[in-house]
């Protein structure tokens, strides 16, 4: 298994700015889908923003042009860079990655989750 850790979640006013991290650690050979869901109170979780090797990323609609997401490799680490946020986007936010452990095993793993307050 590969463990993720998200942080950077906070309360944050309406029209603030977050920036989350997901770091994956131990033995990786690669990483080839990495996102941010999130669970806001009273509903299902839903995807934020995806990516996907070699592909474009892939954004919610209540995400684009707002959030941006981007990816260090070389720290396999995941980030959401979160502006004009809402009060609507107040959820708890995971990261999820797949990908090949050291010896080549595919893994899925989740993180434990980091909460956005956002107040109005």
């Amino acid at each position: 298994q590969v463990p993720l850790v998200e942080s950077g979640g906070g309360l944050v006013q309406a029209g603030g700015s977050l920036r989350l991290s997901c770091a994956a650690s131990g033995s990786i050979r690669s990483i080839y889908d990495m996102g941010w869901y999130r669970r806001a109170p009273g509903k299902q979780r839903e995807l934020v923003a995806r990516e996907i090797s070699g592909r474009s990323p892939e954004y919610a609609d209540s995400a684009k042009d707002r959030f941006t997401i981007s990816r260090d490799n070389a720290k396999n680490t995941l980030y959401l860079q979160m502006n004009t946020l809402k009060p609507e986007d107040t959820a708890v936010y995971y990261c999820n990655a797949a990908g090949l452990d050291g010896l080549g095993r595919p893994f899925g793993s989740w993180g434990q989750g980091t909460q956005v307050t956002v107040s109005s």
